[in-house]
């Protein structure tokens, strides 16, 4: 891993529990890592394990919320403009509102831990002008078990928490089907639920 991405992780950890939030906020390193990073120092001692869990909740949701505020307010132009900014391109976008037009908001959820629509899927959320109260609730539900994950492999690691996505990579698959299932499961009972209002 580079020594920028090194320091810039150090002056997180300088900040404690907001320095996990605001890594995960500005999002200028991937969530995987700074929350593998934020195991590392809950085996250091620096941190507790629930408060780095709760800190890579609240970073990991407002990080959601900006991009959802974006496609709400600023519409796909802007999106298609600005967006490699945020590390967002158009295919990603094209993917995720392809996702969120096909299987409805349910995808909020699921599409947290699948690559590449995972952070895209809050903007077509936004421009198809989701509930906030709803789409904040699905993207809670998703960032729980994802930070629960990766602290707790980033704490078993230890000072070797940088080589967590590599450790992780062959469990990458496992994932994304445990993440169709979960939707799987979502698209029946909402089937089931329109089929009983008819």
């Amino acid at each position: 891993m580079t020594e920028i991405i090194h320091q810039i992780l150090e002056f997180f950890a300088s900040l404690g529990y907001f320095g996990v939030a605001l890594g995960l906020m500005i999002e200028v390193i991937p969530s995987e890592i700074v929350l593998a990073y934020a195991g590392y120092l809950v085996a250091e001692g620096h941190i507790n394990f629930i408060g780095a869990i709760i800190a890579g909740v609240i970073g990991g949701t407002i990080a959601q919320l900006f991009l959802y505020w974006i496609g709400y307010y600023g519409g796909r132009p802007i999106i298609e403009k600005y967006g490699k900014y945020i590390l967002i391109n158009k295919h990603h976008i094209d993917l995720a509102e392809k996702w969120f037009s096909k299987y409805g908001v349910g995808v909020v959820f699921t599409a947290r831990f699948i690559p590449v629509v995972r952070h895209a899927i809050s903007i077509p959320a936004g421009l198809a002008k989701m509930p906030i109260s709803q789409f904040t609730i699905y993207t809670v539900l998703a960032i729980i078990p994802w930070s629960i994950f990766f602290v707790l492999v980033g704490e078993k690691l230890g000072r070797n928490w940088d080589t967590a996505k590599e450790v992780l990579a062959p469990y990458t698959p496992m994932l994304i089907a445990i993440a169709f299932a979960l939707f799987v499961v979502y698209f029946l009972i909402k089937k089931l639920i329109s089929n009983k209002n008819k």
